[in-house]
Formats: structure tokens, sequence, C-alpha cells
């Protein structure tokens, strides 16, 4: 007589809890208000400023500087046992900031000088949201549901970026680019409110006595010992240095190399993001027939390689705005089957008391290479030429791969026996 073993229900769909669906609301809305201020932010400075490549590209850098300091600011979120306070206030200070920009156009104050301000303020508040969620996420749902809430949330933002920059294009259009960006402000007031009554279980707070510098320290040495981290660093960091250069002046090319309005940049961008939606609710059924780490090194070549499609953009304007959004769909598509499955490795090989810490860190080297790259984009928009620099950041960002090659992460196929080491 033959035994089998019981195996267990699977878990009930995330849909069904109330606590995911407060949450999963408003990163939706803030997801949605995000994508008006990337549209907004550049065409302010491209329109209203006349900014010139170098300078758009230092903004670009502006927002992503603040996560150099993400090392010490998740060492200093980890000693707090309850993140949502600290989500909460990052939410409202967005609030503030952002609504100064609408402000200062009223009175007629504006500035370059504002707009790096604000977006290195910003950028702060984002990253103690950020590296506070790596710990909120973990007890908002359970192990085996990481891959399933992953492809959700995602799926919410491919939405935003469908949606987002095409009523951000007529916003802009329609009501100017300061006056936009009131939505992404009340976005964030949205998100606070629903982030304040979710009741979550707080998980142990790291209160040893060590120094910020020695606990960031020690942070920083657990992500780069990692087997799994240090490669998925690697690869992630190469992607995202090298796609920023690129991206940096995507908003620029297409206004004034490509010739296409605010309106059509904001529809062909949201058509081609519709790839990011279909990306995340396929990335989970796509990492179990081929496995996870495939499919993390399909997505390390398809994302920089799809961007330079950009840079052959010809013809009437129909074919221009065209293949803008055909490359923005493969890249949005391509980012999802690499980000999902990363993030939910991470999250399953990551110590408890080490979450924030490893998500600053992380972010200060990954996150931390944008504002470099988005400099290098500006100053070889400059020399070189737009065209010529979207094509180099679609060749260099092919080496990401190159990390993945005879490491733990290729080998990955599915995260269910994935173990933190222990510390």
């Amino acid at each position: 007589m033959s035994s089998t073993v019981p195996q267990a229900p699977p878990a009930p769909s995330l849909w069904r809890d109330r606590r995911f669906r407060t949450f999963w609301s408003a990163q939706g809305v803030s997801e949605f208000g995000d994508r008006i201020s990337e549209l907004a932010l550049p065409l302010i400075a491209v329109t209203l400023l006349n900014a010139s490549p170098s300078q758009v590209g230092f903004l670009t850098a502006a927002v992503w500087l603040p996560n150099l300091a993400s090392l010490f600011i998740g060492t200093w979120v980890d000693r707090h046992r309850d993140k949502r306070p600290l989500m909460i206030a990052a939410d409202l200070s967005r609030t503030v900031l952002l609504l100064s920009l609408p402000a200062a156009y009223w009175l007629d104050i504006m500035t370059l000088g504002q707009l790096y301000a604000i977006a290195i303020l910003a950028g702060t508040a984002h990253v103690v949201f950020n590296t506070a969620y790596a710990s909120f996420f973990v007890r908002l749902v359970s192990r085996d549901q990481y891959l399933e809430a992953g492809s959700k949330l995602s799926a919410t933002r491919s939405i935003s970026y469908m949606a987002g920059p095409a009523a951000g294009g007529l916003m802009v259009q329609w009501l100017t680019a300061p006056i936009a960006l009131v939505v992404d402000a009340l976005s964030f007031v949205f998100s606070a409110v629903q982030v304040s009554r979710l009741k979550v279980t707080p998980g142990e707070a790291d209160e040893g006595e060590e120094s910020l510098l020695f606990r960031a320290r020690a942070g920083m040495r657990y992500l780069l010992r990692h087997p799994y981290l240090r490669v998925s660093l690697g690869c992630a960091t190469t992607v995202n240095f090298f796609t920023m250069i690129g991206m940096a002046l995507l908003v620029l090319f297409a206004s004034r190399d490509l010739g296409l309005s605010a309106g059509v940049i904001g529809l062909a961008l949201g058509i081609g993001a519709s790839g990011g939606l279909i990306g995340a609710l396929a990335a989970k059924r796509l990492a179990e027939l081929i496995g996870a780490g495939r499919l993390i090194a399909v997505g390390a070549v398809v994302f920089p390689t799809s961007l330079g499609l950009v840079g052959l953009a010809d013809g009437p304007v129909w074919l221009r705005a065209g293949i803008l959004a055909g490359a923005e769909f493969v890249a949005a598509f391509a980012v999802m089957c690499f980000d999902v499955p990363l993030n939910s490795l991470q999250a399953a090989v990551t110590h408890d008391h080490m979450r924030s810490r490893v998500a600053g860190a992380f972010s200060s080297i990954n996150y931390g290479v944008r504002p470099l790259g988005a400099v290098v984009g500006g100053l070889l928009g400059t020399w070189l030429g737009v065209r010529e620099t979207l094509l180099i950041s679609a060749a260099g960002g092919l080496f990401s791969v190159l990390w993945l090659i005879g490491s733990p992460i290729i080998r990955t196929k599915e995260l269910t026996g994935l173990e933190p080491p222990e510390l």
C-alpha cells in the first residue's frame, strides 16, 4: 500500500486579503502620480526653463542622488520597530515638496535650482519609504506569497506606466506641467492615509548598541559576501548605469529630435508600458516554466537592447511615435521579467534583522550609479549627440548578464527551498 505525503492547500488569493488590498491601492495611486511627475519635471526644464541636454541629465541625476545615502538611511530605519510612521512621513514630505513647484510657477519665481532641490529632497523621502518597505513587505504577506504579491504590485505599477504618461502628457499640454504636479502631490496624501490604516505586526527592531557607521558597514559586508545578493547587485547595477545613460535623455530626444508633442510622447509611453503589465502578470508563470534565474538573465539582455530601438527611430511622425511605443513595450515587459523574480529572490535570502540595511546598501550602489549614468548621458548627449548616446546605452547594458554566468542565481529554479544564512 503506497503512502502519499499530503500537500498543503494553496494559499488563498491576495485579492481576498484586506490588508494587501489596502496597501495595493496606496501604491497604485502613488505610482500613477509618479508617472505624471516623471514626465512633468523634465518637460518643465525643457519647455519652461530652456534646459540643455547636460542640465536635463543633471536633473535626472538629482532625482537619484539620495540613493548614495541609502545604506545609512536603511541602517537608521532598521532601528525602528514600526516602519509605518516612516512611510507615512515620507509620503507627506513629498506632498509638500511637490506643491511648492506650482506655487513658484504662479509667483513666477521657478528656477532650475528649485527643480534640483526638490528632486534631491523628494528622492531622499523616496529612499526612506523604500528602505522601510523592505521590512514592511515581509510582514504584510507570507513567504509563499512573495512572487504573487510582487507580481500584483508590479502589474499595478505597469498599469500606471500605461495610463500615467498619457494622462500626464495631456495634463501638461492643457494645464501646464507645474499644475499637473498637484495630482502627484495628492496621490501621496492618499498613500499616507491608506498606509496609516494598515494593521501589520511590527518586526523586532535591531536594538544593538553599535554605532550607525558600524551597523552600516555590517549591512554592506552582509550584502557583498552573500552569494546571491552580491551577484544580483552586480547585474542590476550594470543594467541601471547603462540604461540611465539613455533614459536621462529619452524625453528630450522624443521632444526635440523626434519632434513629438507632450501629448504624443505621453500616449506613446503609455501604450508601450502595457508590456510591463503583461510582463508582470506573466512573470510568475514564466519563472515556473524556465526557472527564476534564467528569467532574470533573459530580462537583463532584452531590456537594454530594446532601448536602442528608440535611437533608430526615423520617418513620419506616426512611425517615430510607433517606434517609441514599441521600444517601450519590449523594455517594460523585460523589466518585469527581471525585477519580479529578482526582488522575490532577494526577499527570500535576506535575514530579517538585515532587511532595511541590505535594501539601503543595495540601493546605495544599484541606484547610486543612476546619477552617474544620468550625468554621463547628459555629457555624451552634448558631445556626441543624443541619438548616438541612446545606442551606446543599449550596447553597454548587455554586459550585465556576465554577472549571472556561473552564479547560483542562474541555477535557481524556484524560491521555496531558499533560506537566509545565519548572522
